[in-house]
C-alpha cells in the first residue's frame, strides 16, 4: 500500500494546477494520470483562455461582470451564478500568474498579452498564445510541477505516470483512497490518501466523430458515479462547429475570431439567414452556429450534403502565419489543403461535456475528502453550452481551489485508519480483473465501442428527439449486457492495453446512458441540447440540474435547483 497525503488524479491543466497549489501549501501529493502529463488532452486546446484583461482596443470596458453575464447568457440561464462570480472574478488573477510562470502568450504592440474576439463574448477578452494555446499553458504548468519535485528530497510531489484508476474507495461516506493499475507492470496497487481530486478529462469519445483525444473515455467521470457521487447536467454535449472535414480534428474557434468566414456551396455567409446568428455571424456561440450548418447542409446548401467552407483567405498570408500556424499545420497534414489558399473543408462534432461529476463552488462532492475540478466535473460554470475560451479558464481556475480546499481539508484532518477498506477494495478489484482475463465470452470490446459510437452519433447528436433518444437507450442497455459477454484477445500482465480499453469500456458505456437519459428526460431546448419536439426553452418547469445516480438497474435522475444570482434569465439573442 502505498500512501500520500493527496492524491490528485489526472495530468491535464486542472489535475497540475490542484497538485501545485497543494504543494505550495506544504502538502505532499502525487499526481496519478493515465499519460505522461504532457500528453493529457488539455494540450490540444487553441484558441484561447478568457479574461477581463481590456488589452484589445475594443476590450478597454470590459469588467468580470460583464465576463461573468455573457457566461451565464451562453449557457441558456443554466449555470449556477456564484459559481460564474467566482470563475470571472479569479481570472484575471489566474492569467497573469500564468504569464509570471512562464506562459508565451501572444503580444499586442504594446507587449501585453494580446487577446481575439470569441463566440458569445461582449468584448475580446481570449489571452492566446497563437492557436496552441492550451499547448502553452499545460507545458508551463509542467515545468511547475517539475520545480516542486526537484525542490526537495522529500517527495513532496510524485508523479504516476501510465497507471489507471479503477476504483475510488469510500468508507461511511469518506473518501479513503484510490485504486490503481500500473499499466506497464500490470500490478495493482492500493493509495491511500487523505483527500483525492479528480481532474480527468471529458468522455468526448463515448462519440466517434469527436474532436477529444482516444484517452478521454469518460472513465474518470464513471469511477466516483460507480462509488456513489452523482453525475450532474450530462445531457448537455458540446458539438464544436468547426472540425476538419472527415477527420473531426478541432479548427479552432480563433479563426472565426481572427475574421474567418462560413460559407455555403453558393458562397454565401449563410449565417446572416438565421434570426439567432445574423447580428454575431461566425462569432455566435457555438450551439447556435453548429445548429446552424446542419439546418444549411439539410437545406441543400452544402458541400456533398455533407460539410460547409471556413474561409481564412481574405485574412492573408502573414495573419495566418502569425496567429494561426497551427491550423495551417493540419490542414496541411490532413487534407492536403493550404488555407492561404483555399477554404477549409469543416463540420460540426463532439468537443466538450458540460456536464460531469457533481460539485459546488469549492469542488466539494457528497463524499468528504473527494474534490472534482476541470471537464470532468460540472461545478457548473457553463451551464447548457460553454463559450469558447472558458473551458481553459475552469482548469485553471477551479483547479486552484481543489488543490486549496483539499489542503485546508488535510490540515484539520484527524488520523484514521483506512488500510482494511482499502485492502478489501484491493481484493475485489484483482477478482474483478481476473474473472475479466478468464472470460470465455464470445464479444468482442471494439465492436462494442464501435457501435456505441454509431448510436451516440446517430441518435443523440446536435438534434434530438423522444422516439431516437428511446432507441439509444435501450441499444445502450444491450450492449452493457454484451460486455458482460466480452473476451479479451490478450491476457498478460504487462501492458495490457486490451485490458485497459476493456475496462474503460464499461465506464464509456455508464457514461453514455447518464447521458442518453438525462437528454430524454429533459423535455424542452436549452443550450446544446436541442428537442425537436420540444423546441422551446421551458424556464417554468426545467431551470434545474440533473442529477444521475448509478443503480444496477441503470441511470436514476433526480434534480436541484440552479442557484441564480444577479443575471435573471431572459431570451438569448446575439
Amino acid at each position: 500500500m502505498i500512501y500520500h497525503e493527496a492524491i490528485v488524479v489526472g495530468g491535464g491543466l486542472a489535475g497540475l494546477r490542484a497538485a501545485i497549489e497543494l504543494n505550495r501549501q506544504n502538502v505532499r501529493v502525487a499526481v496519478i494520470s493515465k499519460v505522461h502529463p504532457i500528453r493529457s488532452h488539455s494540450v490540444a486546446a487553441q484558441g484561447g483562455i478568457n479574461a477581463p484583461l481590456g488589452n484589445h482596443p475594443r476590450g478597454v470596458y470590459d469588467t468580470w461582470e460583464k465576463h461573468a453575464f455573457d457566461t451565464v447568457k451562453g449557457s441558456d440561464y443554466l449555470a449556477d451564478q456564484d459559481a460564474v462570480i467566482r470563475m470571472t472574478k479569479e481570472a484575471a488573477e489566474r492569467i497573469v500568474e500564468m504569464e509570471h510562470w512562464g506562459c508565451p502568450f501572444s503580444r499586442t504592440a504594446e507587449g501585453k498579452i494580446a487577446q481575439r474576439p470569441f463566440g458569445g463574448a461582449g468584448f475580446p477578452r481570449a489571452c492566446y498564445a497563437a492557436d496552441k494555446t492550451g499547448h502553452a499553458l499545460l507545458h508551463t504548468l509542467y515545468q511547475q510541477t517539475v520545480k516542486f519535485k526537484q525542490a526537495s528530497e522529500r517527495n513532496e510531489m510524485a508523479l504516476y505516470t501510465e497507471w489507471l484508476v479503477t476504483d475510488l474507495v469510500v468508507e461511511d461516506g469518506v473518501c479513503a483512497g484510490v485504486i490503481a493499475l500500473d499499466i506497464a507492470s500490470g500490478k495493482l496497487e492500493a493509495f491511500e490518501a487523505g483527500a483525492v481530486v479528480f481532474a480527468t478529462g471529458g468522455a468526448g469519445r463515448i462519440y466517434g466523430n469527436s474532436t477529444n483525444a482516444l484517452i478521454n473515455t469518460g472513465m474518470g467521470m464513471a469511477v466516483p458515479y460507480w462509488a456513489g457521487v452523482p453525475l450532474k447536467d450530462m445531457e448537455f454535449i458540446q458539438f464544436h462547429p468547426t472540425t476538419l472535414l472527415g477527420k473531426n480534428i478541432l479548427i479552432t474557434e480563433g479563426c472565426r475570431g481572427e475574421g474567418g468566414f462560413l460559407l455555403n456551396n453558393k458562397g454565401e455567409r449563410f449565417l446572416a439567414k438565421y434570426s439567432d446568428s445574423i447580428k454575431a455571424m461566425e462569432i455566435a456561440p457555438r450551439d447556435i452556429i453548429s445548429r446552424n450548418i446542419i439546418r444549411e447542409i439539410t437545406a441543400g446548401n452544402g458541400f456533398d450534403n455533407n460539410y460547409v467552407h471556413l474561409d481564412l483567405r481574405h485574412l492573408g498570408e502573414e495573419k495566418i502565419l502569425q496567429r494561426l500556424p497551427g491550423i495551417r499545420e493540419i490542414c496541411m497534414e490532413f487534407a492536403g489543403i493550404d488555407p492561404v489558399r483555399a477554404p477549409i473543408p469543416i463540420q460540426p462534432g463532439q468537443h466538450y461535456a458540460m456536464g460531469g461529476i457533481d460539485c459546488n463552488t469549492e469542488c466539494e462532492t457528497v463524499i468528504e475528502g473527494f474534490y472534482a475540478a476541470g471537464e470532468a466535473a460540472c461545478v457548473s460554470v457553463h451551464g447548457a453550452n460553454r463559450l469558447g475560451g472558458n473551458s481553459l479558464l475552469d482548469t485553471i481556475v477551479f483547479g486552484a481551489i481543489a488543490g486549496s480546499n483539499a489542503a485546508g481539508y488535510i490540515r484539520d484532518l484527524k488520523g484514521r485508519k483506512c488500510e482494511t477498506i482499502l485492502k478489501n477494495t484491493l481484493k475485489l478489484t484483482e477478482q474483478r480483473i481476473g474473472a475479466l482475463c478468464k472470460s470465455e465470452g464470445d464479444e468482442v470490446p471494439v465492436d462494442i465501442k464501435v457501435t456505441l459510437n454509431k448510436v451516440m452519433d446517430n441518435k443523440v447528436g446536435i438534434f434530438r428527439e423522444a422516439s431516437r433518444l428511446k432507441e439509444a437507450l435501450d441499444e445502450i442497455k444491450t450492449l452493457q449486457e454484451r460486455y458482460k459477454k466480452i473476451k479479451l484477445n490478450y491476457t498478460g500482465k504487462r501492458v495490457n492495453l486490451s485490458l485497459i480499453w476493456a475496462l474503460e469500456l464499461k465506464g464509456s458505456l455508464d457514461v453514455a446512458e447518464a447521458v442518453v437519459a438525462g437528454a430524454l428526460d429533459r423535455e424542452e431546448s436549452r443550450g446544446s441540447h436541442f428537442r425537436t419536439d420540444f423546441p422551446k426553452r421551458d424556464d417554468a418547469v426545467w431551470l434545474k440540474h440533473t442529477l444521475a445516480f448509478f443503480t444496477a438497474e441503470g441511470a436514476r435522475l433526480d434534480y436541484k435547483p440552479v442557484n441564480i444570482g444577479p443575471f435573471e434569465p431572459k431570451e438569448r439573442k446575439y
